[in-house]
């Protein structure tokens, strides 16, 4: 009798996203041309990149290349350094 593996089950597979056609390949946007130049005064489009809590995302969730994900790093920090995007989220006061 053949032992079941603990990752095993079809509901367990589409909920990953994995299956029989897979999950699209995420491409990026500034390869493709979605986004021209990437500038540090463009508030609107660098909150795009950050999450609820103002931390940089990842490469798996923004679907950025790796270039153009350490030139976004670069970016967000300069727009941060001038207070175009926040830090943090919220003001936390003690």
């Amino acid at each position: 009798m053949p032992r079941e593996s603990s990752r095993g089950g079809g509901a367990d597979k589409r909920r990953r996203g994995g299956g029989r056609r897979g999950r699209r390949p995420k491409v990026c946007a500034f390869c493709t041309g979605e986004h021209e130049i990437m500038d540090y005064h463009d508030g609107r489009m660098l909150r795009r990149y950050i999450s609820d809590t103002a931390k940089i995302l990842p490469r798996r969730r923004s679907g950025v290349c790796a270039k153009h994900q350490r030139r976004l790093a670069t970016t967000l920090k300069r727009a941060r350094m001038l207070a175009i995007i926040p830090i943090t989220e919220k003001l936390v006061r003690r």
